[in-house]
């Protein structure tokens, strides 16, 4: 008896920790780093025509930004609208 009384929260505490991944949505993915920098300022110096630091460079450095971060919120509100179209339709 002592033995199933054991099991059950150890196949929680198991089946837990992989859905715990599923609540770290609020974070930037995970290809946003130094690559993407790099790649951003190659295509807003647009093959050597903008200066580093001109309007133009600075204008479309924010609009890269604003395009990231528009598809990170898009990417998260089909998650959630996923999650809660499943919590509707359990079958």
């Amino acid at each position: 008896m002592r033995v199933k009384s054991v099991r059950l929260p150890f196949v929680v505490l198991l089946a837990a920790l992989p859905l715990a991944g599923c609540f770290s949505r609020t974070e930037p993915p995970p290809y946003s780093g130094a690559d993407l920098t790099q790649d951003d300022d190659m295509y807003c110096r647009a093959g050597g025509k903008v200066a580093v630091g001109s309007p133009d460079y600075v204008y479309c450095r924010k609009d890269r930004d604003a395009q990231r971060n528009l598809a990170v919120t898009r990417a998260n509100r089909k998650q959630r609208d996923l999650a809660d179209w499943m919590l509707n339709h359990p079958d």
